[in-house]
């Protein structure tokens, strides 16, 4: 191949100088368009006045009880300001800030923890949920029910139509397996108590 060839984007010398702003708004309708500040409607917005942004303070106030929060390590510590309504509480809190204490953002373990994080807390809801007066029922609401009543499954035109075999296994499939452990468990401790 020779050295002409080669397109120059590859190589370290830009042999080909870039189109000028006149030839490219010949070759390309409408290229430029927004190059003069004045035909921007954001243009305005572009320009920094500190005096009209209605700030009172170089750095936020800092909303106490940051102490012990959890942040990403890539930061130097939490933001000024950030919520509390599901603070961590138990396994599933403590899977999650294992994830936050030990690895980066950048990382697939501190999402997969996230995740797992995440599934022990609704596993942990599941369970509370059976003591309570009203059970969680995944019939009703996991929407399998509303599938086989409202038509679902014969509506045309429909997304998820190639993995909705997979549904029932999906949805079904963790209670069932829940369900096995708790058998499984009862037996054991009835052949405990028995013998």
């Amino acid at each position: 191949m020779a050295e002409d060839d080669i397109p120059s984007a590859y190589v370290s010398d830009k042999r080909t100088p870039p189109p000028s702003r006149e030839e490219l708004r010949a070759r390309i309708p409408g290229w430029g368009a927004d190059l003069d500040p004045a035909d921007r409607p954001s243009s305005p917005k572009l320009q920094y006045s500190p005096g009209t942004t209605g700030a009172h303070w170089d750095f936020p106030d800092r909303q106490p009880g940051s102490e012990g929060r959890e942040h990403s390590i890539e930061h130097a510590f939490v933001t000024p300001v950030f919520g509390t309504a599901q603070p961590l509480h138990g396994l599933s809190g403590a899977i999650r800030r294992l994830a936050y204490v030990r690895f980066s953002e950048a990382r697939l373990a501190h999402w997969l923890l996230l995740i797992a994080g995440d599934r022990v807390d609704a596993w942990g809801s599941h369970l509370r949920s059976f003591a309570s007066l009203h059970p969680d029922n995944p019939i009703t609401e996991t929407g399998v029910r509303t599938e086989l009543t409202a038509g679902g499954t014969a509506r045309s035109g429909r997304s998820d139509r190639r993995h909705q075999v997979l549904d029932p296994v999906v949805v079904a499939g963790p209670w069932v397996a829940g369900g096995a452990v708790m058998v499984l468990g009862a037996r054991r401790v009835v052949r405990a108590l028995r013998g």
